[in-house]
């Protein structure tokens, strides 16, 4: 019997509260895409929709080949169940000490996560969730708290996932990995730009850099930093 293959639909889906609308229709495969919108555009929402956390007010959401999921939320003190760091990182079946070094919290095992600040605890929550494989990742704003190096290497671990898929719910305009596939929210619906670097263009949400580069004819291959390097360096 052959695999179906792994994706996930949305179907005219259709969120309302009060006077706030949104909708969404399209299909993400297996790579990484950037969902941008502006705050209160509704990227939380969706995020929470399509890792089946809540439902649409209407439409459906299926998936096909997608036997895991993970949803990080934007704030991580939702996600902390153990009294102290070494117990968090065992919740996650992670090696305290291997998680700690990676995310520079030497010597504090023994302490609360809710004593570390917001940035400490982000790279804490991130370290764990990256270090698992899933078939859907669904990442809500994982990079606010974080400096510019942390957001970096952040980067990396989400460009190195070889399988599955993984969502970037996003505002950030700086730092970002390498993405196969660009979408937006934009008055009040879900609108796919498509494949990246043809999308390029279409992404109203773009950042400067890459409005600035396109304007002058040097369309990157990517959005991660060294490929608006490389296009901004182009004769």
């Amino acid at each position: 019997m052959a695999v179906p293959a792994m994706k996930i639909s949305l179907q005219e889906i259709r969120f309302a509260c009060g006077n706030w609308r949104m909708s969404a229709e399209g299909t993400f495969l297996p790579g990484v895409h950037i969902v941008s919108g502006d705050v209160g555009s509704g990227k939380s929402t969706l995020a929470t929709a399509i890792a089946g956390l809540t439902e649409p007010t209407g439409g459906a959401i299926t998936g096909e080949g997608i036997s895991s999921k993970m949803l990080s939320f934007q704030f991580p003190e939702y996600h902390v169940t153990g009294f102290t760091v070494e117990e968090e990182c065992r919740s996650w079946s992670r090696d305290p000490d291997r998680v700690l070094a990676e995310c520079r919290l030497g010597g504090r095992s023994g302490s609360s996560p809710l004593r570390l600040s917001r940035g400490e605890l982000k790279r804490l929550h991130l370290a764990c969730v990256l270090a698992g494989t899933y078939d859907l990742l669904v990442l809500d704003e994982p990079f606010s708290a974080l400096d510019v190096a942390e957001k970096e290497r952040i980067c990396r671990a989400i460009s190195s996932r070889t399988n599955g898929i993984t969502i970037i719910f996003t505002h950030e305009q700086a730092v970002f990995p390498r993405t196969d596939y660009l979408w937006e929210i934009q008055e009040g619906r879900l609108r796919y730009r498509g494949a990246v670097p043809g999308a390029l263009p279409a992404w109203q949400h773009a950042p400067a850099a890459i409005r600035d580069l396109i304007a002058a004819g040097k369309c990157p291959h990517n959005i991660t930093t060294g490929d608006l390097l490389e296009a901004a360096c182009r004769t």
